[in-house]
């Protein structure tokens, strides 16, 4: 019969009783050498040292203090335990952030964070908290209240942006599902056909990458219809003077209901149309007339007038076109072609179009242009879903995978305004960012009263993280130290001053260097 060894536990009460174990643990609290291809190391385990992998994290946390949010979230969190086991809040929203912030993706990666004892300190925490409390602790949280909670941390984080004038873009993506999970349904999913799905219904402001909002929705509700009542409900929340200078989406967006309310409102709008038989048609009839007047990035466009069936009225239109991309064929050998002219003709060009509807008033290349814009939505997208968590983070209930989405869009969002306050010049995604500005050795050194972070990075650009690193961090400095007057508010508006440099001070809004 196969050899059975029984795995070996460790409880020093039983060592005199099981001598095994003893020899076990005398064998592992002795040094190791290990032969490498270039030379013999002497390895040491080292279990208690205060150190982490993450040691620039101490200032995004100064970032958080200075503008108070983390604290804000923390407080306002609606979520109440009673059992005496339960973690604190600070806690359990803290182990959230550093697992976000580490490129987690899974509840179950949380336990990978257990032993860092270095960042929590930072975050305000006593301790981090295990994946089965991360993951239970919405699980009977009121949908409404917590909607209410994350919605308000959202718009704290981006309404100092909306005082100058900015673009909404609409969006939505498929996330599949790969379990039985609540509104995993099959609906339309270009990548995996047939794989249910949830849908992300997304807000973003332009430019700055910003998350406004996000709603998760079961996979057959992925029309842009159920986008409309999130999309006026931020709209309404927010002072006059901060409504979107423009409204943007894809063809999902283009039509009557949508074009409407953005009329009965006074907000302009600049949605894509789909090739229905009347948009055939005004193309048909703008090919005929010529005049094509050049556009962006090889688009070549006209306009006109277009009322298709349904619409309430006659709309501005803008349609564009450019060359399809045609792979050259092989050569004909014009000896084996019975006229020689037949060699030297080539087949009429073939267009790619794109149809604006619009209530713009700009001429036709900043349409062109605006539009164009509205592609950096989808990078948006692909740096949340594989490099942040809205790949992940899934749950058998669809209110926890809500409440997931939203926090990921959080941190997202305060970890890019924390690398564009570092580098207003130079915006980056995670999977750059984060090796420059957060990983690197952090060890605790501790002499009296004074804590001492020592911080070794081993990115090529060590010496760049560390100039802007202290940059922003005497900037955040002089915002609670020298400043000690402002409040949480108006030092938020301060480290936003500081991000909207590049655009502001070339327009004379800001007079002189940033701090």
């Amino acid at each position: 019969m196969p050899l059975q060894i029984a795995p070996l536990e460790f409880h020093p009460q039983d060592e005199v009783l099981d001598p095994r174990a003893a020899a076990a643990r005398a064998v592992l609290s002795q040094p190791l050498t290990v032969d490498t291809l270039g030379r013999r190391f002497h390895v040491e385990w080292d279990p208690h040292a205060p150190v982490t992998p993450l040691g620039q994290l101490v200032f995004f946390a100064q970032f958080l203090a200075a503008g108070g949010l983390f604290a804000e979230w923390v407080r306002t969190c609606p979520l109440r335990f009673t059992s005496p086991n339960a973690p604190e809040l600070t806690d359990l929203l803290g182990t959230i952030t550093l697992a976000v912030l580490a490129g987690q993706n899974r509840y179950a990666h949380v336990t990978g964070l257990r032993a860092d004892t270095v960042n929590p300190q930072g975050l305000g925490m006593s301790r981090v908290c295990s994946e089965d409390s991360v993951r239970r602790a919405f699980a009977d949280a009121d949908l409404q209240a917590c909607a209410t909670w994350q919605r308000g941390a959202l718009q704290q984080t981006w309404q100092p942006a909306l005082r100058h004038p900015w673009i909404l873009d609409l969006d939505v993506t498929v996330k599949p599902i790969y379990g039985k999970q609540e509104g995993a349904e099959v609906g339309y999913n270009p990548h995996k056909p047939g794989r249910p799905s949830h849908t992300y219904h997304t807000l973003f402001l332009r430019h700055l990458r910003l998350v406004l909002d996000v709603e998760v929705r079961p996979g057959k509700q992925h029309a842009a219809a159920h986008s409309r009542d999130n999309l006026w409900r931020v709209w309404a929340r927010l002072p006059k003077e901060c409504h979107p200078w423009l409204v943007c989406g894809d063809s999902g967006y283009g039509n009557e209901t949508l074009m409407s309310d953005c009329e009965a409102r006074h907000q302009k709008y600049l949605f894509r149309l789909r090739r229905s038989t009347g948009v055939k048609q005004l193309i048909t009839l703008l090919e005929s007339q010529g005049g094509w007047r050049p556009g962006v990035n090889g688009w070549s466009g006209l306009e006109g007038q277009l009322q298709l069936t349904g619409w309430s009225g006659k709309r501005r239109v803008v349609v564009l076109r450019r060359p399809q991309q045609r792979v050259a064929p092989e050569p004909a050998d014009p000896r084996a072609l019975p006229w020689p002219a037949l060699a030297m003709s080539a087949p009429p060009p073939a267009y790619e179009y794109q149809v604006l509807a619009t209530n713009l008033t700009e001429e036709l290349v900043s349409v062109s242009g605006l539009y164009a814009q509205r592609a950096d939505a989808e990078n948006v997208y692909d740096e949340l879903k594989n490099q942040w968590g809205w790949g992940g983070f899934t749950t058998k209930d669809l209110l926890r995978c809500q409440v997931a989405a939203r926090t990921v869009a959080l941190i997202y969002n305060w970890w890019n305004l924390f690398v564009r306050c570092a580098e207003p010049e130079r915006p980056r995604e995670a999977v750059t960012s984060r090796p420059l500005l957060l990983c690197a050795v952090g060890r605790v050194i501790e002499s009296g009263r004074q804590i001492t972070l020592r911080l070794t990075s081993t990115h090529a650009e060590a010496a760049r993280a560390q100039r802007l690193l202290t940059g922003v961090s005497l900037f955040l400095s002089g915002l609670l130290n020298t400043a000690e007057q402002l409040t949480a508010v108006q030092r938020w508006e301060r480290v936003w001053d500081r991000i909207l440099s590049p655009w502001l001070r070339p327009a004379g809004l800001l007079p002189g260097p940033s701090g």
